[in-house]
């Protein structure tokens, strides 16, 4: 028996502020989430599974319109056609969606109970889905430890929308712990809710599949379903398969050994051939991070957009990569001894260095951002995408970045004033 595990796939997500980026490949990625879930489907056929289950977070919240859920109901379709059954709970993000409540499903698929913990027993497969969904964005209680005890006749597999005892990044919703889940004597637990992939335990399996297709910057690497295989009652392999159709990556590139920035440049490209190279059909999306204590820290901070410039162009000339930010990170390889005997400049590095280290002195700055916060989130807004995220924006952490660059950029104009 095969089953294929998916999560998260978060239909229509709208994209974090693309639109403000000259040149971004914003129907591309736009159409990213559809394109994974079709792959998510074609998998399923290729693959002849017995059983596709869903845990939580298909859609992203309220639909814009109704093409979204006419679009997953099509796709249900296609596993209907090839008589393959779907079993799914909600997710927080599906709770908050009121129009999707209204969705008429096709007859291959189950939507288990948001109320209490449900089974969808298929005896000619010999296995049980348990699971209970979300009734409100919400869910503070455990909902696991109400789940039944596992069948001994039957393989039970588990599906739950659960941040277990907490993961960076997520909010914690129905936490629960391992051996609460161990406790239950199911052989596999179904994730969702973690957008990473991790096999949180071997023994029962307990497995996040992480979401089909990455959203933003902060979403690296490969990402889809999970392949289980089922052999006499256990399981016998998990596999992970990928379906993402746009992939995001950190490009982290170490400037330490380069004298000069056509140097730090070449580095650039070699990493952006490297992922050309394994990209295969997909959109590579990357964030380019220039860091270390370099020769050519200077040279570069005198004219940052021209670096940035640089960047993007390497990108468009080998094709298939689009360049999200670049961050220019480096530092001079002796800070500040060229400059030490200038007054002015040691004076405002000290100011600097204090104001970073006492984050409350900082807080008086803030509200001089409320009236940019407002502006920024109300344009992206308007454009295509989703709202911003603007609460960091004059926050302790954005200044003291803020007062690192400039300080950088004023070492590196004074420097070649005094070459």
């Amino acid at each position: 028996m095969k089953i294929l595990h998916a999560a998260d796939l978060h239909i229509d997500s709208p994209l974090g502020g693309l639109a403000a980026y000259e040149g971004a490949p914003v129907e591309e990625i736009r159409g990213a989430t559809r394109r994974a879930t079709e792959n998510l489907v074609q998998a399923a056929i290729e693959h002849e599974v017995d059983l596709v289950v869903v845990a939580g977070d298909v859609f992203d919240g309220d639909w814009r319109d109704y093409s979204t859920g006419l679009f997953w109901i099509g796709q249900l379709n296609r596993l209907n056609d090839a008589q393959i059954p779907v079993v799914m709970i909600s997710g927080n993000h599906d709770a908050a969606s009121v129009v999707s409540k209204n969705l008429r499903l096709p007859p291959n698929t189950t939507l288990l109970s948001d109320r209490h913990p449900e089974t969808k027993v298929f005896d000619d497969l010999g296995v049980a889905i348990v699971g209970q969904g979300y009734a409100t964005r919400s869910v503070i209680d455990d909902l696991a430890v109400h789940y039944p005890d596992a069948d001994a006749g039957l393989f039970t597999l588990g599906l739950l929308h659960s941040s277990l005892t907490g993961r960076p990044g997520h909010d914690d919703y129905a936490p629960t712990s391992v051996e609460i889940l161990r406790g239950k004597g199911y052989q596999y637990w179904a994730l969702g809710h973690i957008h990473q992939r991790e096999v949180v335990s071997r023994d029962p399996w307990i497995v996040y599949s992480g979401n089909i297709q990455g959203r933003h910057a902060r979403e690296t690497g490969p990402k889809g379903a999970t392949l289980v295989t089922v052999e006499g009652a256990r399981v016998a392999n998990v596999e992970a398969i990928d379906l993402d159709v746009v992939r995001w990556h950190l490009c982290a590139v170490d400037a330490s050994g380069s004298a000069s920035a056509d140097h730090v440049l070449a580095a650039v490209t070699e990493k952006f051939a490297a992922l050309t190279a394994e990209r295969g059909s997909r959109l590579v999306v990357a964030r380019v991070e220039i860091t270390g204590a370099s020769a050519a820290h200077d040279e570069m901070w005198r004219n940052p957009q021209g670096i940035e410039a640089e960047v993007r162009a390497t990108a468009r000339q080998l094709g298939g990569v689009w360049v999200e930010k670049v961050k220019l990170e480096t530092r001079r390889l002796v800070d500040l001894e060229r400059l030490r005997n200038d007054e002015a400049v040691a004076e405002l590095s000290a100011r600097i260095d204090q104001l970073k280290s006492h984050p409350e002195l900082l807080e008086a700055f803030a509200p001089q951002f409320d009236a940019l916060r407002t502006k920024l989130a109300a344009d992206v807004h308007v454009a295509a995408g989703a709202p911003l995220e603007t609460s960091g924006i004059g926050g302790p952490e954005h200044l003291a970045q803020c007062l690192e660059a400039s300080r950088e950029l004023i070492i590196a104009l004074l420097a070649e004033d005094a070459e």
